[in-house]
């Protein structure tokens, strides 16, 4: 096969694994939930009299569950490729493959179609889920066809982009924050010149926004209009999507090899006493007389360290990899590409303006605003999970272990390094918003609101990471709860507040349904967080913060702000000190003493 012997073994050994049957189950009933949910909040609050009623109904419930499903599986599929490959990395096995007799195209398709074989699994059970969503009327199987192509095609184009940077790059973070970002600018950039309203070579930026951005791409093949005109709306970003991953693939495949192993994975290069080194252990007189050899400077003086340790090496170190700087760069270009926005917004006078849907009114300056302020909680979480578990894959944890370090030091010497590393994620989003409030866009009142909860979630997600990473033995499985239950949080609330504005603006008598996902979130936040810790105050955690989330959102439909930031604050502020708390006084980090665990 093409894919080779690493998809083979992992195509054989997925299906007996009881977490592919548990993903799922969990996510056709979650499918399930969310139609229920919305049938019974439109009988709630409407009635439904005739087949035009119900075929109304179907097509609002489609183009709502496949926007949902697109950015789901994509950032899963992204999440997955990439941590598939770093954690081969860090447990230094990647050079025992490098080693085999596989050729690159194995090597590379292989891990990329064993990563996305869950995916997959999910899309196979979603499809007869919106095959029932026809029989509401008002959608046709063309349409649910169209829809599920564009979702494999991007999730492959997202798989390809993980793929490729986890090869690339030695350092977990560097690939996981990279791929966060290669994703947010391909979606950000193509909405972007879609807003522009100008021709470039004779094409319309719409028509080469379709062709490119995988939202637009979803957003057309919900449209009943699909039937009649794929050809101009959706093929061309089938076509252009294949085309993409086939060059990002093409090019690791070809270095692939090049790239590894890298510098920092090369034997540790030995000193002489004149404070010079080469790979073979000769002295510079020798040199002229080896072949390649490699002579470097090194620094014999010792450098002071501070009374934690642990937070000095994350400040003063470069524990994440030099390479850091390039994602600085990269995170500085997007805010640069927000501020732009902002200031056309601003400039134009469409800042003031709201796009308004139902009894909810968005501003125009939050559309750009919000995606940043999400992408800087993501790869803060990624920051701190990956502070974890590279010490753990780097044997480091059992020294850290039998050393004076108190736990108190080692937990508060991680969240603050993170949190200074992770500095311009946290000060940026706040100084664009600072922006907006000296152009009184917002009230200063509101900008207060802002930097209270901003401060919240930042503080919260820097825990969620700490908490995942010492928690789970699995690099992987610590990486997908800490992720996902930051993205699931906020593409929760996202779906909710779609839900509430698009089935009904009646929240009294929206309660009863939306009971039941509350609850279903509730049992997930536990299963995710707290389910092998045994803590009742996370128990406690992962019931209210749903409930919380929920009157969050009511208050702020109708617009009284500090009753959601109060709920806010309080709830997320109780969830970071259940995590907190408990390891204060004991140093316990899931070490993952059977390597074999980590295969899942």
């Amino acid at each position: 096969m093409l894919a080779g012997p690493i998809f083979i073994r992992e195509a054989v050994v997925s299906p007996r694994q009881p977490r592919i049957f548990l993903m799922r189950v969990v996510y056709g009933v979650s499918l399930l939930i969310l139609i229920s949910t919305a049938w019974m909040l439109i009988i709630g609050t409407q009635e439904i009299r005739n087949l035009s009623d119900m075929a109304r109904f179907g097509a609002l419930l489609f183009q709502t569950l496949a926007p949902l499903q697109l950015a789901l599986l994509m950032f899963m599929s992204a999440i997955q490729s990439a941590s598939n490959v770093a954690v081969e990395k860090d447990r230094q096995t990647l050079i025992l493959l490098l080693m085999t007799r596989l050729n690159n195209n194995e090597l590379v398709l292989g891990k990329l179609f064993s990563s996305l074989l869950s995916i997959g699994s999910m899309l196979l059970t979603a499809l007869p889920i919106f095959m029932l969503i026809v029989l509401f009327g008002g959608t046709s199987f063309q349409q649910v066809g169209w829809s599920f192509a564009v979702t494999i095609a991007a999730c492959l184009a997202a798989g390809s982009l993980g793929t490729m940077v986890a090869f690339w790059r030695e350092k977990t973070f560097q690939t996981l924050a990279l791929v966060l970002m290669g994703m947010a600018f391909w979606v950000g950039i193509w909405e972007s010149v879609g807003q522009l309203n100008a021709t470039l070579l004779g094409v319309s930026t719409e028509t080469i926004a379709d062709a490119l951005s995988p939202w637009q791409a979803i957003m057309a093949a919900s449209r009943p209009s699909v039937v009649q005109s794929w050809q101009t709306e959706v093929l061309p970003f089938l076509i252009t999507s294949s085309l993409l991953s086939l060059f990002i693939l093409t090019i690791a495949v070809l270095r692939v090899r090049v790239w590894n192993p890298s510098r920092e994975a090369r034997p540790t290069q030995q000193v002489d006493e004149f404070g010079e080194v080469d790979i073979f252990g000769a002295t510079v007189e020798g040199a002229a007389k080896a072949p390649r050899i490699v002579v470097e400077k090194v620094r014999l003086t010792s450098r002071s360290v501070w009374n934690n340790p642990v937070l000095w090496r994350e400040m003063m170190t470069w524990a994440h990899g030099k390479k850091i700087l390039f994602i600085r760069f990269a995170y500085w270009s997007a805010a640069a590409c927000v501020l732009a926005a902002l200031i056309w917004t601003v400039n134009s006078g469409a800042a003031t303006r709201t796009t308004a849907s139902a009894d909810v009114s968005v501003p125009i300056a939050a559309r750009p605003l919000a995606p940043l302020m999400l992408l800087s909680l993501v790869v803060l979480t990624a920051l701190a999970v990956t502070s974890i578990t590279s010490e753990r894959d780097g044997r480091a944890i059992d020294l850290l272990q039998v050393t004076d370090l108190s736990p108190k030091e080692f937990l508060f010497g991680k969240l603050f390094g993170v949190m200074y590393l992770g500095l311009d994620l946290i000060l940026i989003p706040l100084a664009l918003c600072g922006y907006l409030c000296w152009n009184q866009v917002i009230s200063v009142e509101n900008f207060a609101y802002v930097i209270l909860c901003s401060l919240v979630l930042n503080v919260f997600v820097t825990t969620l990471g700490l908490h995942s990473g010492m928690l789970h033995a699995s690099t992987r499985t610590a990486i997908s709860v800490a992720l996902g239950t930051v993205f699931f949080l906020f593409l929760g609330v996202i779906t909710c507040m779609v839900m509430i504005v698009s089935f009904s603006g009646n929240v009294q008598a929206q309660l009863a349904p939306f009971i039941a996902c509350m609850l279903g979130g509730a049992i997930g936040l536990y299963i995710a967080l707290g389910v092998r810790s045994n803590s009742v105050a996370i128990g406690a955690a992962s019931l209210i913060l749903p409930i919380a989330m929920f009157y969050s959102i009511t208050s702020l439909l109708i617009k009284s702000y500090p009753s959601a930031v109060v709920a806010v604050a309080f709830t997320y502020g109780f969830a970071t000190t259940a995590m907190i708390v408990p390891r204060l006084n004991e140093f316990r980090i899931s070490t993952g003493r059977s390597h074999s665990s980590d295969q899942d």
